[in-house]
């Protein structure tokens, strides 16, 4: 498993108010692709460029997808620049990847073990079976979430979801320097991300003031 999916799973699991927002996760899901990708020697940091590493194939449709989609000539791309190419619809993308592998999982069981699930940010048009409880998917990632994994909890926090155990107050600090700058560069890009919405809240109100006045 990878932490896209368990960022997912926990994603959909966890509570969360306000809701996740698609946009929050899909930039956080694009970065825990770089962290797994660095952890598998696809990829190496250059300051803040990501440079290709070795070419294989990983047993992850998502990730395989992920490093064919690394730009391996000079200039490399920079972390920012990832996360807004590779982000852009990603949460789609990997609740479309956990429907399937919840319907692999039901089409092999038995309807008692079947969950199914509505999240407020999940519209209902894409509702469908979820993992079963006893998914050994859902296991790990519930396993790693509860012991307050920090790669996973500071993921997590940047998409919106909060873990009750570990205290928003205690922000881990990572020895990789690599993996630090990926985190960083995720919560950059979320809060500018927020920045935007809100001048568009802003300038929508403005305009229909406008129309009000006339």
């Amino acid at each position: 498993m990878t932490t896209p999916r368990d960022l997912s799973i926990v994603a959909l699991d966890v509570a969360s108010d306000p809701p996740v927002d698609p946009g929050d996760l899909s930039l956080a899901l694009a970065g825990a692709e770089l962290i797994d990708l660095m952890d598998a020697g696809m990829l190496v940091l250059d300051g803040d460029r990501i440079a290709p590493g070795g070419a294989r194939t990983l047993a992850d449709r998502q990730l395989d997808e992920a490093a064919a989609l690394l730009i391996r000539r000079m200039p490399y791309e920079s972390v920012d620049d990832w996360l807004w190419r590779r982000g852009r619809g990603l949460s789609a993308v990997y609740r479309a990847a956990l429907a399937e592998l919840a319907a692999a999982e039901n089409a092999t069981g038995t309807p008692e073990r079947v969950v199914r699930q509505r999240r407020r940010w999940f519209p209902l048009r894409h509702t469908g079976p979820a993992l079963a409880a006893d998914s050994p998917a859902r296991r790990r990632a519930t396993a790693r979430w509860a012991s307050g994994d920090p790669v996973l909890a500071t993921l997590a926090a940047a998409a919106g979801v909060h873990n009750a155990s570990v205290p928003a107050e205690e922000s881990p600090s990572f020895a990789d320097e690599a993996v630090a700058t990926v985190l960083a560069a995720v919560n950059g890009a979320v809060t500018e991300l927020e920045a935007v919405r809100q001048r568009r809240t802003i300038e929508a109100a403005a305009f229909d003031n406008i129309w009000r006045g006339q």
